[in-house]
């Protein structure tokens, strides 16, 4: 009876003692997106001119071969094919998650822009010999330094972007006749212009099967690129024989539309 009694009467005053608080809930921090970084990446697309029309004028009685058709005044060497290359760059976001986005890209690729045409013209009527007129245009590089600015919708971003460019432009006419007169002129130098465009990239999971480098984030874009590189006047002097010879017009420029992957390091 005494037992009992004890081990009701130790019931009752546990049931009286405070309890321990329990501990508060843990809270994980769900990480925000942001394009604040350094990148690096590769590009690939497609190219094309859009002044593709080469001009002629001669020099003094030698425009009479130009306006008689002789020497074509204006002829067209259209251009598209592939391009490749890289870019590095740096985007600062204002503010994670969406927000204004400004940055600076450079990047450098692969033109395959050579074009070469042949022209033979027989006009007995002014000149009894068979003439091969030769145009080639080429522009195997370009490079560009742009900024960028745009607005991310979290892990989307569209932006507009613009700056220098650079390229190397080769270009060449001969104008060969039955005769040994031939006139000839070529030029190949590194152009510079300008660049403008726009685009829209997308961030994926940083566990991406293409995350090769196991960077923060593996971004995919699509974008238009326009280049000019401005015109240049062609000294077409003659070769062992009189005369001065013809001026050739060219201008250099194009687009490109492009897909990019980029590996972002940084602020996550």
């Amino acid at each position: 009876m005494f037992v009992a009694c004890t081990a009701l009467t130790g019931a009752a005053s546990a049931a009286d003692l405070p309890r321990r608080a329990a501990p508060p809930p843990v809270f994980t921090p769900v990480s925000v997106f942001t394009w604040t970084g350094a990148y690096f990446g590769i590009n690939a697309g497609y190219a094309y001119t859009e002044a593709d029309t080469i001009r002629t004028v001669g020099i003094g009685a030698l425009q009479n071969n130009v306006n008689n058709l002789l020497r074509s005044p204006a002829v067209r060497l259209s251009q598209d094919g592939f391009s490749a290359g890289g870019q590095v760059g740096y985007n600062y976001q204002f503010t994670a998650g969406s927000g204004i986005v400004v940055g600076v890209e450079a990047d450098a690729q692969y033109m395959d822009l050579q074009r070469t045409g042949v022209q033979s013209i027989f006009r007995p009527a002014f000149n009894p010999n068979v003439l091969t007129n030769t145009y080639r245009t080429d522009l195997s590089f370009l490079g560009t330094v742009r900024g960028r600015v745009g607005y991310a919708f979290d892990r989307v971003f569209v932006y507009g972007t613009g700056g220098f460019a650079y390229g190397d432009v080769t270009q060449r006419v001969g104008f060969q006749t039955a005769a040994p007169l031939t006139y000839f002129g070529s030029r190949s130098r590194m152009d510079t212009g300008y660049a403008y465009g726009g685009g829209i990239e997308y961030a994926l999971p940083t566990d991406s099967f293409l995350n090769f480098f196991r960077s923060n984030a593996v971004t995919i874009k699509a974008e238009y690129l326009r280049y000019d590189l401005g015109s240049h006047n062609l000294l077409v002097g003659s070769v062992g024989g009189p005369g001065v010879g013809y001026i050739s017009r060219f201008r250099t420029e194009g687009g490109i539309a492009r897909a990019g992957l980029n590996f972002k390091f940084g602020s996550y």
